[in-house]
């Protein structure tokens, strides 16, 4: 029996976040999900979900279990926003990098002109997160250097 796709923003979301705070591999141990609105359930604009921190030099020695870090140690490297039928990743720093490894990846992004600006990928499906996790990977890499 094939199942349908996810394409429900709000467990798009989930599946992203859970695969920036359960890998431990690479980069993405120095990275946790804070400041997560658990009510967030999506709208067609977008309704934060939660941000991605980045630990700067060793904020937290777990950053998969350290869900409050000292925002004096940690950056923040990305919000996500809950859509109806989507997720959507805005990336504050590393905007070249994001653009460059989604498109890609075949994901969706695009600018937002806002100051400072940011880059926004798309992830449409339950298909699309490990594309999108790599994203934030390289992005990670980037600013990290």
């Amino acid at each position: 029996m094939v199942e349908d796709s996810v394409a429900d923003g709000r467990r798009i979301a989930e599946l992203l976040a859970s695969e920036v705070d359960g890998r431990v591999d690479g980069v993405l141990d120095a990275l946790a999900v804070v400041n997560p609105d658990r009510s967030a359930t999506g709208s067609p604009d977008g309704e934060r979900a939660y941000d991605v921190a980045r630990a700067v030099d060793g904020a937290w020695d777990d950053a998969r279990t350290q869900h409050a870090p000292d925002d004096s140690r940690s950056e923040l490297l990305a919000e996500v926003y809950i859509h109806e039928d989507r997720a959507r990743i805005e990336f504050r720093d590393g905007q070249d990098t994001a653009a460059e490894t989604a498109e890609e990846l075949e994901l969706r992004v695009r600018p937002k002109a806002v100051r400072p600006p940011q880059t926004l990928v798309f992830v449409e499906s339950g298909a699309e997160v490990k594309r999108a996790v790599d994203v934030v990977e390289a992005v990670t890499e980037a600013v990290s250097a």
